[in-house]
């Protein structure tokens, strides 16, 4: 056996034991206890390594702001000693895990590896899942694929580069992170260490690489993807205000629940409103909630309606996708209107009464285009009252989806609207979007050396490759660059109530810091499904050596 097979054993070995290791502790995001067990135990198998155990302070903890949890980040700086270079590589991964419910009976067992696969042996499952368990090259459990697996590949990795620091020149910076699966938070908090470490070091940035799970596209889909960039998120939501009325004169009302079920007809898995980039297009919006607001039964047609949307963006301004919305929400109201009158001249031929369609002023608002109107009809301090319902609700710890929401209504009530409208506004989580521009020269230099990098790396590994521009699964990677331009940012911001306060994006540091993101990603299937797997000979045995040769080719050595 040669140096090379035994370095690749020897990686792959201790890989997967780590994976193991990291699987079993249960750090299932917004639990607390397992997320802060996984960054203990991060610090210590870190601190273990005779580089940082010369270089303590180079380990840096950060407590997450006004988290109740108590997670925190772990970051840990490894600097090449062959010649004075500031060029730094990012290497970053999230360390929760979604929960375990959809495990069933055998949730018990979600975060043994082992004891897993061996129930999993004795159910029926489908052709594909029972070949891949059977084939002994996939690893089961929640986490191994998402992504405790590409957590171990880069602590692995970081060791063997910890012993070799008189071979490169620059930094290879690694970040982990908790509460990746809904908020971001620990990566938002973490961009104050990653703009200390820039200052106070000197670091430069030459990008960032996620170790997110990677996966087929199609049924034996064998190609490893590299994107260069992330897809953006936004949380567009709809206040609805219809007419209320009495079952019994149910024509005479403007039913909210139907302006929402319309606008979702008109939204939901629409791919009109998929947003395409250089020939890549996002996944089209899907409805995450529709209710009405009534607090209890009565026989009263509802009068006000809320819904909202998962709406993912690759290059579209703010103000398109608001107008795009908007539209939407106009023809919702329309069409509404135009059935309950086509409904009603039905009803009058039937029971012989005379026909005299309903009329209404139908209007859609932004939140900012509310804010102008009511503090227009308001002599007093609308911000004042705005603020307090901010604060009773963060006092009760009301969902950050429903205060923007009360914020809305009081707006409504004070702008004095009696016809049926909708207001748009945005909701947490945002993510920005952002990806490396082949086509701008100040960023050509860095796509065609990655380009190259993988090109060379595939006839070395035999690996199929290929680079996409936008990593469609949520990410951290969101957080280290935005492409929206200011305009887009101010559009935002201006309909998105109490941002700095209930998702306060450092929007600034963001664009300061101006990291391009890659991901490479262990290969895997059913990720946040119970048949979670990752696919070893790849994960363990492959990407590690691309990871490197990255570094390599990045890194003076």
């Amino acid at each position: 056996m040669n140096n090379i097979q035994e370095k690749n054993n020897d990686l792959y070995n201790e890989i997967l034991t780590l994976t193991k290791k990291l699987v079993s502790i249960p750090s299932v995001n917004s639990t607390g206890e397992g997320e802060r067990e996984i960054a203990a135990y991060i610090e210590t198998y870190l601190r273990a390594f005779p580089y940082f155990e010369k270089h303590p302070d180079q380990i840096i903890i950060q407590n997450l702001k006004n988290d109740k949890l108590g997670r925190y980040n772990v970051f840990a700086l490894i600097k090449g000693e062959k010649s004075i270079s500031q060029d730094t590589i990012l290497l970053h991964g999230h360390i929760d895990t979604v929960g375990v419910d959809d495990y069933g009976l055998l949730s018990k067992f979600a975060f043994n590896a082992e004891k897993l696969m061996e129930k999993l042996s004795e159910l029926d499952l489908s052709d594909e899942v029972r070949a891949d368990l059977n084939s002994g090259d996939y690893l089961f459990g929640r986490g191994a694929c998402d992504m405790k697996s590409g957590d171990a590949v880069f602590l692995v990795l970081a060791k063997w580069f910890s012993k070799r620091v008189n071979e490169f020149s620059g930094n290879i910076l690694l970040s982990f992170n908790p509460v990746e699966e809904n908020l971001h938070t620990g990566m938002i908090d973490g961009l104050e260490v990653l703009t200390e470490l820039k200052e106070k070091e000197g670091l430069n940035y030459l990008f960032a690489i996620n170790n997110d799970y990677i996966c087929p596209l199609y049924p034996n889909d064998k190609t490893r993807y590299v994107y260069t960039g992330a897809v953006g998120k936004l949380l567009p939501c709809f206040y609805i205000n219809g007419k209320e009325t009495h079952v019994g004169q149910c024509f005479e009302g403007f039913d909210a629940s139907m302006v929402a079920a319309e606008l979702i007809r008109i939204i939901n898995l629409n791919c009109d409103f998929c947003d395409e980039y250089r020939n890549e297009y996002t996944l089209p919006p899907s409805v995450l909630k529709i209710k009405d607001l009534k607090m209890s039964y009565n026989v009263q047609t509802a009068v006000s309606a809320f819904i909202y949307f998962n709406y993912f963006v690759h290059n579209t301004s703010m103000q398109d996708i608001i107008n795009k919305l908007t539209a939407a929400a106009k023809q919702a109201l329309n069409n509404v209107q135009s059935n309950i009158n086509e409904q009603y001249k039905a009803f009058c031929k039937i029971s012989g009464i005379d026909y005299q369609p309903f009329e209404y002023e139908l209007q859609v608002l932004t939140y900012d285009e509310l804010y102008t109107t009511a503090q227009n009809k308001y002599d007093g301090d609308i911000s004042k009252i705005l603020d307090d319902i901010l604060a009773d609700c963060l006092a009760d710890n009301t969902d950050k989806r429903e205060i923007p929401l009360k914020m809305t209504q009081k707006l409504f009530d004070i702008a004095g609207i009696k016809n049926p409208s909708a207001v748009l506004f945005f909701a947490a989580p945002y993510c920005p979007h952002n990806t490396i521009h082949e086509e701008k020269p100040q960023q050509n230099a860095l796509y065609t050396k990655l380009k190259n990098t993988i090109n060379e790396f595939t006839i070395i590994s035999g690996e199929k490759y290929e680079i996409k521009q936008f990593f469609q699964s949520l990410s951290d990677s969101s957080y280290l660059t935005i492409d929206d331009d200011d305009a887009s940012i101010d559009s935002l911001l201006k309909n998105f109530p109490a941002f700095s306060i209930l998702h306060p994006v450092p929007l600034k540091k963001i664009k300061n810091l101006a990291i391009p993101a890659i991901n490479y990603g262990c290969f895997g299937k059913d990720a946040h499904k119970w048949t979670e797997r990752v696919y070893m000979p790849y994960s363990f045995g492959v990407l590690p050596n691309l990871i490197e040769y990255t570094i390599k080719k990045f890194l003076i050595f």
